[in-house]
Formats: C-alpha cells, structure tokens, sequence
C-alpha cells in the first residue's frame, strides 16, 4: 500500500494525526508537550506509544531481561484502534487513561522568549486561518519501523527526530524509571547496550543509507514513506528541534485552511 508522502494534501479526517518518533531519549515526548503548550490547548491532545504496552508479565524476556524496547512488548491491536478512532472522531477513546503523563521528562532547555514568540506566532496564524481541526499528537520509538507500517500509514505528518548513541545512553540512564501498567520498571546495568540501540538499529536501519543509523538518511525511502527527518543541528538543541516542527505545521494549516 501507498503511503502518503505530501504533507500539502488533504486532512484524511476531522483530526490532524501527526507521529513523532526516533531512537529512546531523542525528545519525543518533550517536543510533543511544548507543541501542546504552543497551539491553542483546546486543539491539542497527546498519545504516547508508552501507554500501549502490554502488561508487565507479557512483556517478552530476552537473555534474562525483560525487552520493553521491541514491537513485541506492545498492544498493536489497541494502538491501531484508538488511532482509528481518533481519525473517526478527532478525539481520543472516551475510555483512555494515560499514565505516560506521571512519567517525567528532563529540562527541554528552551528559553521562556522563544516558546511565547512561537505560541504568539502559531495562535495567531491559527486565528487568522480560522484553523478549528484538532491536532492529535502520537509520539512514540517505533511508530515508523516495517513492523508498524499498517499503523504509520495513518498519520497525516510523520516527524522523526535523530540522537547519537552516546546522549541516547546519558540521558536514558539518568532517567529514574518508568510507571507501567502494574508497576514500576527501572533499567537494569547496561540496559542501553543491550537492549534499547540494538533494537533501534534493527528497527530503524532500514531509513538510513547503508543501514548505517549514524549516518545519512535514504531520502528516497523517507520520502516514500512520508517521513520527515529532523535535521542533524536541531539533535542537541530542542529550540532549533521545535522551530522546525513549527515551520512544518504551519504550512499544513495554512494550506488546509484555503
């Protein structure tokens, strides 16, 4: 199947369902809470992959360690229905619950000026434009691999955010943990190393000239598949990584909106 490839075509439905995805500890979840804080409040709500795990006793064990890094580890059934639902309705399941908000998420490092600049730009131009369909962000580590390709072909916008393995292990192992849907999970030693990079290679090799996920991206294939890579200067700077999410929506609405 096709997947679309132009973010100036139509909305598919009363929702703009936009991904962002990318390696563990790349920004994901920060990015998608200062787009939230950015637009209009009541036009933006948050999916996160993380809420679609499968119980903890299920998740699949791999050389005595729990692999919560793999497509196995989640509820692609549930996943799938709450996005078409949300394409339906252009709002979330009356019945979801998330507990990915209890977790935490780092210092983002973007100045209060250059957040209000953004937020005075994008609510004016969402005004202006009389821009009234809800923006439904999913964020998530897999959302673009093959073995989600029924999944990723739903989104209208797909954003995939690039980090080097070295600050993915730094900042993935100065988090505290994570609430699950029984517990608490924490990172055994050397967790990075031998779960969460060798899965992302695995999974995402496939976008990248060579196989090689520290190197350049195969345009042709994200093209194909309507991915948009963030680019390599905006890996350290969440600022230069939100301006670009910025100036690739508002084309979108600025084009749905005529």
């Amino acid at each position: 199947m096709a997947e679309s490839t132009s973010t100036s075509q139509s909305l598919s439905g009363p929702v703009l369902l936009l991904g962002i995805s990318g390696p563990s500890s790349s920004g994901k979840t920060t990015l998608s809470r200062l787009l939230r804080d950015i637009f209009p409040p009541d036009l933006v709500f948050i999916l996160h992959l993380d809420d679609f795990y499968l119980t903890d006793a299920e998740i699949p064990v791999r050389n005595g360690i729990q692999d919560w890094d793999c497509v196995e580890s989640l509820n692609l059934p549930e996943l799938q229905s709450a996005l078409v639902y949300i394409k339906e309705h252009g709002k979330s399941p009356p019945s979801f619950v998330s507990k990915e908000d209890q977790n935490s998420v780092g210092e983002h490092g973007v100045d209060a000026d250059t957040i209000d600049e953004l937020k005075k730009m994008a609510r004016n131009l969402v005004r202006e434009k009389g821009w009234t369909t809800p923006i439904a962000i999913v964020d998530g580590f897999l959302l673009f691999s093959e073995d989600m390709a029924d999944i990723r072909q739903l989104f209208d916008l797909k954003l995939f955010l690039r980090t080097s393995y070295q600050t993915a292990k730094r900042r993935r192992e100065a988090r505290s943990g994570y609430v699950t849907l029984e517990g608490f999970w924490e990172d055994p030693p050397d967790y990075v190393d031998r779960i969460v990079w060798p899965n992302y290679v695995k999974d995402h090799s496939f976008l990248f000239e060579g196989g090689d996920v520290d190197g350049m991206l195969d345009e042709s294939v994200c093209t194909n598949i309507g991915v948009r890579a963030m680019p390599r200067e905006a890996e350290q700077s969440m600022a230069a990584c939100l301006n670009w999410a910025v100036q690739i929506l508002v084309p979108v609405i600025e084009k749905a909106s005529q």
